[in-house]
């Protein structure tokens, strides 16, 4: 039996025919044996979410992935739907609801604009982790541990800067890294995004 971390990735994008970076990197999550990729949106067109099969996926995983492209400044709208049905009162949260206390939680995403923009003096004001701080919250509500979010900064033109083949080894890595426990324990409090360890990993196992 595999004694790595089981790791489950919701990804999430409207229109994945016109991905150029989600897409791979969603294919590429799928050829690893420790973890689960489901198209939330191919499963659920009409946004008709089958709450008992989606509770048994995170009960059977000690690793959730939000995986998607920010759509102003948050989620695509079925990862919404989907925590307000799935994230359920007696399964995730009240005196009952520990099925997600100890597991892992972070987001994967794509931005459009470049790195400098996503600070306080940059157009958006904000860091990425500072735009996530709702999912943030989620996941230490629910009991779960968060980790900085992996995150490609100008993805539009990822591909004609030729980032991404870089961009998807690193996701590959992050994925094993989870798998194996990489960063237990790491405290995160004052880290933007995990990408930078993700670098570190890959450089010390060459």
């Amino acid at each position: 039996m595999s004694s790595k971390q089981r790791i489950l990735i919701l990804f999430a994008h409207p229109s994945p025919h016109r991905s150029e970076v989600n897409r791979p990197m969603f294919v590429a999550s799928k050829s690893l044996a420790h973890v689960t990729a489901v198209d939330l949106y191919r499963e659920y067109p009409t946004f008709c979410i089958d709450i008992d099969r989606e509770q048994q996926r995170l009960r059977e995983h000690d690793v959730l992935i939000f995986h998607f492209p920010l759509y102003w400044y948050s989620t695509p709208s079925l990862l919404k739907e989907w925590q307000d049905l799935v994230l359920e009162y007696g399964f995730a949260y009240g005196h009952e609801g520990k099925a997600l206390a100890g597991k892992q939680f972070m987001c994967a995403l794509s931005a459009s604009g470049p790195e400098k923009a996503y600070h306080a003096d940059g157009y958006n004001h904000f860091t990425i982790r500072e735009l996530l701080q709702p999912l943030e919250q989620m996941a230490d509500f629910v009991g779960m541990t968060y980790l900085p979010p992996f995150t490609l900064f100008g993805a539009r033109s990822a591909v004609e800067d030729k980032r991404l083949s870089r961009h998807i080894a690193q996701w590959t890595a992050l994925l094993n890294g989870l798998g194996d426990r990489a960063w237990h324990g790491h405290n995160w409090d004052d880290v933007i995004t995990i990408n930078a360890w993700v670098t570190q990993h890959m450089e010390e196992r060459i």
